[in-house]
């Protein structure tokens, strides 16, 4: 990409864009932090996934590309069903949708909504869960106790996974709440 400093000179930046942004959508796609309501605690839902351009199984939350006229929260339930099996609903009152996220603007236009999904595990679809995984998707889907996040990341990186930032993140904001007791 060529593009134009603050003080005028024109200068080349290694990026990488991804075409696939519906027309209608200001997203390629969404992220989802599913939490299973469960009697111990809540838990999140994650995925164990061989990503090529890292050499390794990845440790990360459901996540999908958005398809044409359908919302962040469509499509975050739509593909929670597929890769997990999991039936949810975005959680109310204004914290169902994150605000448009750019998973590393420094490289790539990519961008998402995280999408706040709650999974009733009372539910009988929720039980012997069938994921929809397409030909290209070999996923392993477990979960975490919420509490617990930030050290099995930990635990994860020592076993060599490579920990996704969204879920590092999430973990980090946990316990900074936790910390500083927010």
């Amino acid at each position: 990409t060529t593009y134009t400093d603050p003080n005028g000179k024109t200068r080349t930046w290694e990026s990488a864009e991804r075409a696939t942004r519906p027309k209608d959508s200001l997203v390629d796609g969404v992220g989802i932090v599913a939490v299973l309501e469960k009697r111990t605690g809540p838990e999140i839902v994650l995925q164990k996934q061989f990503r090529p351009p890292v050499d390794k199984v990845c440790i990360e939350v459901p996540a999908g590309l958005i398809d044409a006229g359908e919302s962040p929260e469509v499509c975050a339930v739509r593909e929670l069903k597929e890769e997990t099996g999991y039936v949810g609903e975005p959680m109310k009152g204004g914290f169902g949708i994150s605000p448009v996220m750019f998973n590393d603007p420094g490289f790539c236009n990519t961008n998402l909504n995280m999408v706040h999904i709650t999974v009733d595990m009372s539910n009988p679809e929720n039980q012997n869960l069938k994921p929809e995984l397409e030909d290209n998707e070999f996923i392993e889907v477990f979960s975490v106790p919420l509490k617990d996040l930030y050290s099995e990341c930990r635990k994860l990186e020592k076993e060599g996974y490579a920990i996704d930032a969204r879920v590092g993140t999430l973990a980090e904001g946990i316990e900074i709440a936790r910390k500083w007791k927010l």
